[in-house]
């Protein structure tokens, strides 16, 4: 495989989206959206095999030199970034089909765009197209939770806007401040530079900050909890995997190439990543609905994986690495597990449905394994990558970060426990059904049973999540060769000599 096939990545993602925004059938629609998805996930596996070994693979677009051309840079960190996340376009795409999302018009282009924006974002070579490419994932994004939400999605669309917008403007002033104070954006040219010149570092303090909110770090963290959950369970689960991610992903590509991991701002980073986790884990504990408890773990757990920025280092780098990669796959089927009981019994309040281990034993198979995942228990992927940060962390000392992980992996295990308890447990009852008084007294639940002939979730609906709970438990099996890949991306971060020389050949 050669460098030349990478703007693919974008370009067949938005040349469908134009084909679905004109195609009247949502069969062929449906049809074009999967079949795409399904061609990103086995160019990540390609361009995996193609990076395995340390290569780079560079494209410049239209053959312009450095500096004008719109540069494209698979390594792989993004190759791996690249296969996960159509994985997981894919996924929530079959959900959103199954689901009824895309029996409207626009649900397939705008999932569409949104992928392409996400890749371009994966592999671009310079701070001022990574700007674009996520503006490019945030317009249709905007679309998507202002039409396929709840009863709040314009309230929270408006706040979803206004924020990005803001950090956008923000963003785009950082890059402007880089570009003015060292003469290029490109960040090959870039490296080290930040480590050499306040002035960089500064301006590139300013990009960092825009990154940040938009990964939904604390204290910036309230327009997530207070949007995600109003947006559809396909589009929930979309998001989660894609958005804060992306952000994620250009914060260790900064901190690894501009910084080159300069460990004198790291003290700021422990302090953030482990007041995100706190703040995360303890605002779900109030909370009574799945989403809105899912939503607030996202955030806790966005502060593990900037860990690994926080721990810089190979095993930092290698533990942070792979906890991206497994969150994004486990709190999808989080999503989707609860977004399918949401879409058939028409909620997710804890206690509104009860008994569903029973009545619904593959969706509740797929919450508990991932679950257990999220918390941090063997044999998932979770275990593997919070054994890893702990490693990190006695490897640099840092024996208090190393207890906030295990305190809030124990409260993560609580919050699951509650949703398990409140929805999973004991005998099927509807409790939005009207109550019947017993002996006389008040109404109780326990009176509340549901029609046993009411609708059950269809397996094509509990599909997604079951698979993604199977993927969670084959990472954590075969996490041996997963981390074969995650080292190699590791080593290329703590050592990005070859990507940078590659791009500037």
């Amino acid at each position: 495989m050669t460098g030349t096939l990478l703007p693919l990545a974008v370009a067949v993602p938005l040349l469908a989206a134009a084909l679905t925004a004109v195609v009247p059938s949502r069969t062929v629609r449906a049809v074009i959206l999967l079949a795409t998805h399904l061609a990103a996930v086995a160019f990540g596996v390609v361009l995996v095999v193609a990076v395995d070994g340390g290569e780079v693979l560079v494209s410049n677009v239209g053959l312009w030199p450095n500096g004008i051309a719109i540069p494209f840079v698979a390594d792989m960190f993004s190759a791996l970034m690249m296969t996960v996340t159509a994985l997981l376009t894919l996924v929530c795409s079959w959900f959103g089909v199954v689901a009824g999302d895309s029996d409207r018009r626009y649900f397939a282009p705008l999932v569409l765009v949104l992928s392409a924006g996400v890749y371009g974002a994966l592999f671009t070579g310079d701070l001022f197209n990574l700007f674009v490419f996520i503006e490019v994932m945030l317009l249709p994004s905007y679309g998507l939770i202002a039409i396929f939400g709840g009863a709040r999605r314009l309230s929270a669309g408006r706040l979803y806007v206004t924020t990005n917008l803001l950090t956008s403007t923000i963003f785009l002033i950082g890059v402007g401040l880089v570009y003015g104070v060292a003469g290029t954006v490109n960040i090959a040219e870039l490296a080290g530079a930040a480590r050499e010149s306040p002035l960089v570092a500064s301006a590139c303090a300013v990009v960092l900050v825009a990154l940040c909110v938009k990964a939904a770090v604390v204290p910036v963290h309230g327009w997530l909890t207070q949007t995600y959950p109003d947006a559809s369970p396909a589009v929930r689960a979309l998001f989660s995997g894609l958005h804060t991610k992306v952000a994620i992903y250009a914060i260790y590509r900064i901190y690894a190439v501009i910084f080159e991991g300069e460990s004198t701002y790291l003290w700021i980073a422990l302090l953030v990543t482990c007041a995100t986790m706190l703040v995360g884990v303890f605002g779900a504990v109030g909370e009574n609905e799945a989403r809105t408890i899912l939503t607030f773990h996202m955030v806790s757990q966005i502060g593990y994986i900037l860990l690994g920025v926080a721990l810089f280092g190979p095993i930092g780098l290698t533990a942070g690495i792979f906890y991206l990669l497994h969150h994004m796959i486990v709190k999808a089927s989080l999503f989707l597990s609860t977004g399918a009981v949401e879409t058939t019994y028409g909620t997710d309040t804890l206690g509104s449905v009860q008994g569903l281990a029973k009545r619904e034993p593959l969706v509740a198979a797929a919450f508990f394994g991932a679950a257990l995942s999220l918390a941090g228990l063997p044999p998932f992927s979770g275990f593997v990558a919070k054994l890893l940060l702990a490693e990190a962390a006695v490897e640099e000392r840092r024996f208090l970060v190393l207890a906030v992980v295990i305190v809030v992996s124990l409260l993560t295990l609580m919050s699951m426990l509650k949703i398990w308890k409140g929805m999973f447990m004991g005998n099927y009852v509807a409790a939005d059904r009207p109550l019947v008084p017993v002996g006389g007294g008040g109404p109780t639940r326990a009176a509340a049973q549901a029609d046993p002939r009411s609708p059950r979730i269809p397996l094509r609906l509990a599909g997604p999540a079951l698979v993604l709970t199977a993927a969670t438990l084959c990472v954590g099996l075969g996490a041996q060769g997963v981390l074969v890949l995650v080292e190699q991306a590791a080593a290329g971060l703590y050592d990005p000599a070859a990507y940078v020389e590659a791009v500037l050949r």
